[in-house]
């Protein structure tokens, strides 16, 4: 691509014709000026698919599983395969800084999640359950690529400036919020209109259209030579090290762990709330739409403040939110509760997502997005099965606990930062 418009610069300096055909044939392929409203909307349209299909699969999995008579323990093995591999992502994602062009290796794990999903699916009925189990661990290491891997081109599509780079991380954060409800949702009504291995090859059919549409993404050399970008062992040190990556880390995990409670409190609190167990789904409706009005609300007016200090100030806001959402005692107050607290998390989100964009160093930007991303859903699923252990003694003690981890999450962060003014 460098040569590409080395060429472009000796052919348009003689003023030929020449220099205006290859002019436009290197802007078709996907070499416009970052910032262009183009670029943006090829990549909201690229993740909101991939991310769709990482996001449905695992229900569709357990669906598949469930209504072909299987026992329910291979229905959660199955499940576990597909999310418990995102873990070992960032051991893979070191290829997104090497590589010469990693709108390629984006696009090919969109293909190796779609081709793994889809043979999972069709070999169930006809081979023993290992065979799909490894196929949809295949599918699972791949999809932190589909997350945080994605997330990290959005630097070179959204253009130098902090406003514009904050704007389109709102579209970044919407990108998860229609993917995550478009995901299950098509698994549920393909599944009620058909069968859950139609909606499982649909899934699969969105990652290869995913794929085609990165690589249409605007193009960005890479940052380093393949020598000088560190193992993934070294990038998680470094991250460690670094005071703002290192608040990223760890306030990121805290508060997915601890919003993860929101779904299994909103279940078990809807007796003590006076409604029936089926209006569950109003609180989590609400949360959801908060979430979408939140990542609304950066792209509208995006975020000025430093990404260290405004996460910390974020996080307390969400952890105020979730002890709202416990201490409400009608079921009026607790949508609004519920819906609050999405849209916090979706400021929150946003704010780490430029962390992670301003303070990664270039040369292992794509491994700081991934092992966030991929320590944020392990973080998640370790909430929820928290909160379902702990949800017999009080329907609303996960949301107390969760609220409290948060504000333990803020004032070590406040700490953390003080302690390294106070050293420089």
């Amino acid at each position: 691509m460098v040569r590409n418009e080395s060429s472009q610069e000796k052919t348009g300096s003689n003023g030929g014709s020449a220099g205006v055909a290859l002019a436009g044939r290197t802007r078709h392929a996907g070499t416009e000026r970052p910032g262009s409203p183009g670029g943006l909307a090829r990549y909201v349209l690229a993740a909101t698919l991939a991310r769709s299909s990482d996001g449905g699969a695992v229900v569709a999995i357990v669906l598949l599983a469930t209504t072909s008579g299987s026992p329910g323990w291979l229905a959660g093995i199955l499940g576990g395969c597909i999310t418990a591999p995102h873990l070992f992502g960032p051991l893979i994602a070191r290829v997104l800084d090497t590589a010469r062009d990693g709108r390629t290796v984006i696009a090919w794990a969109c293909v190796i999640h779609g081709v793994t999903l889809a043979a999972a699916v069709l070999l169930f009925p006809l081979a023993p359950p290992l065979i799909p189990a490894m196929l949809l661990i295949a599918s699972g290491l791949v999809g932190p690529l589909l997350t945080g891997g994605i997330s990290s081109r959005l630097a070179a599509i959204a253009g130098p400036g902090r406003t514009s780079q904050r704007r389109a991380q709102g579209w970044d954060v919407a990108t998860y919020g229609l993917s995550g409800t478009i995901g299950p949702s098509l698994v549920a009504a393909v599944s009620a209109w058909a069968n859950p291995a139609t909606a499982a090859l649909i899934l699969a059919g969105f990652t290869f259209v995913a794929a085609a549409v990165v690589k249409l993404l605007p193009s960005s050399p890479p940052a380093a030579v393949a020598s000088e970008v560190p193992r993934p062992g070294r990038t998680l040190l470094m991250m460690i090290s670094s005071g703002p990556l290192r608040r990223t880390l760890y306030m990121t995990v805290v508060v997915a762990m601890s919003v993860a409670a929101l779904p299994i409190t909103a279940v078990a609190s809807t007796g003590g709330l006076g409604v029936v167990p089926a209006a569950a789904g109003l609180l989590t409706a609400a949360y959801g739409l908060g979430a979408l009005l939140g990542s609304a609300g950066v792209m509208i007016r995006p975020l000025r403040t430093d990404a260290d200090p405004l996460m910390t100030w974020l996080a307390a806001a969400v952890g105020i939110a979730l002890c709202g959402a416990a201490l409400a005692g009608t079921f009026p107050t607790a949508v609004a509760a519920f819906a609050c607290a999405g849209v916090l998390n979706s400021y929150f989100f946003a704010a780490t997502l430029a962390a992670r964009s301003e303070y990664a160093p270039p040369a292992v930007r794509g491994q700081v997005f991934v092992w966030i991303g991929a320590l944020k859903i392990t973080a998640g699923s370790a909430g929820t099965t928290l909160a379902g252990a702990l949800i017999a003694p009080a329907a609303t003690l996960p949301l107390y606990l969760a609220s409290g981890v948060v504000i333990l999450a803020v004032v070590t962060s406040l700490l953390d930062r003080g302690r390294e003014r106070s050293a420089a």
